[in-house]
């Protein structure tokens, strides 16, 4: 196992990130299993486990807290906040008022009295990051969390979050964590150089491609949609969606680059992420220990210039052939008020 220096931290972390969203009744509902798996790669080397409070309601972080009793110290301890967490108004987002219930509900689920990195799981326009900002400053000064940072930001959200932490004195994000993988490179326009530029570390999410790369899902062979992510969503993996077809194409020449280098497509796409010269670390979801074991296996796999060429001739720099699966889209794309002027005014305008 490798292990990297996350951002400007001075923490060192392995270059493979432990991630538990699959620990609970959406993944492996066995508590006993989960923390087998959690300790298994514990024992592999790997230092970094990232889980959050919305994951199977907080069951994850429980799991999580379960497996890690007498190791604590020699683990680097991420969670999230953001996203809601039972019923009723004002238990989700990124406010002061939230956030300060959410951390000290996720501290007694993980059975510990601090977190390594705190991250706010998606942005939040209803609140001022300043106020974000100082909430989680003041977490540090506390003791209750080490470190900051952020998950699916755009470039746009970092650069105002360093800036309004810089103009006001508070304490800035640490961390970003988007998601990256061979067939979804949009990060490589902005997100990835603005956190290199601003000091950041980034551990990055799915790099199978929500399952594509898994080898699950292949060119000419009958899909199984009933089982893992296909099971919740299987418009994705149906091979007759047009988008779907163009993504299996490009998993049958990744698959055949994977063989020719001797490794497994699940290899091929965990190295890759690690390349780019502002990722930290890779995050890996296993459900089962075979898929860990099996994730593993290719902990030490470098990938050569001439390889890396190949690849970008199959999915180019910067490009997304889908959308990560659960990525964050600005209110200026969900909601039409952001994108429409009232009738009454296109009318007077007109």
């Amino acid at each position: 196992m490798r292990y990297r220096v996350l951002g400007r931290t001075g923490i060192e972390v392995s270059t493979h990130c432990l991630g538990t969203m699959m620990f609970g009744p959406i993944g492996n509902p066995d508590h006993e299993d989960s923390a087998r798996v959690i300790n298994t790669a514990l024992d592999a080397g790997i230092n970094f486990v990232d889980t959050a409070d919305m994951y199977a309601a907080g069951e994850s972080e429980q799991i999580v807290g379960k497996a890690l009793k007498g190791r604590r110290d020699d683990v680097v301890l991420a969670t999230k906040v953001h996203f809601p967490l039972g019923e009723g108004r004002n238990r989700s987002g990124n406010s002061r008022r939230w956030i300060l219930t959410a951390v000290e509900d996720s501290l007694r689920r993980l059975g510990t009295d601090w977190i390594d990195l705190y991250q706010v799981h998606r942005p939040d326009h209803t609140t001022d990051i300043e106020e974000t900002l100082s909430i989680l400053g003041d977490l540090v000064r506390a003791g209750k969390i080490r470190a900051f940072g952020c998950s699916t930001f755009p470039a746009e959200d970092l650069v105002e979050a360093h800036h309004v932490a810089e103009r006001r004195g508070l304490m800035r994000p640490r961390t970003e964590q988007p998601p990256y993988s061979i067939l979804a490179r949009g990060v490589e326009r902005s997100v990835l150089p603005t956190a290199r530029r601003l000091g950041m570390g980034v551990l990055t999410w799915s790099p199978l491609a929500s399952g594509y790369m898994s080898g699950a899902y292949r060119e000419g062979r009958p899909a199984d949609l009933t089982t893992g992510r296909a099971r919740h969503t299987p418009h994705r993996f149906d091979p007759a969606v047009p988008g779907n077809a163009e993504k299996l194409a490009a998993v049958e020449q990744l698959a055949l680059l994977a063989e020719e280098l001797g490794c497994t497509l699940p290899e091929l796409a965990v190295a890759f992420p690690l390349v780019h010269p502002a990722v930290t670390s890779v995050i890996i979801g296993p459900r089962t220990m075979d898929q860990l074991t099996s994730l593993l296996k290719g902990a030490d796999l470098v990938l050569d210039d001439a390889t890396l060429d190949r690849i970008d001739e199959i999915v180019a720099p910067g490009t997304d052939l889908y959308r990560a699966d659960g990525a964050w889209q600005p209110r200026s794309l969900t909601e039409k008020a952001h994108r429409r002027r009232p009738a009454g005014e296109r009318a007077a305008a007109g």
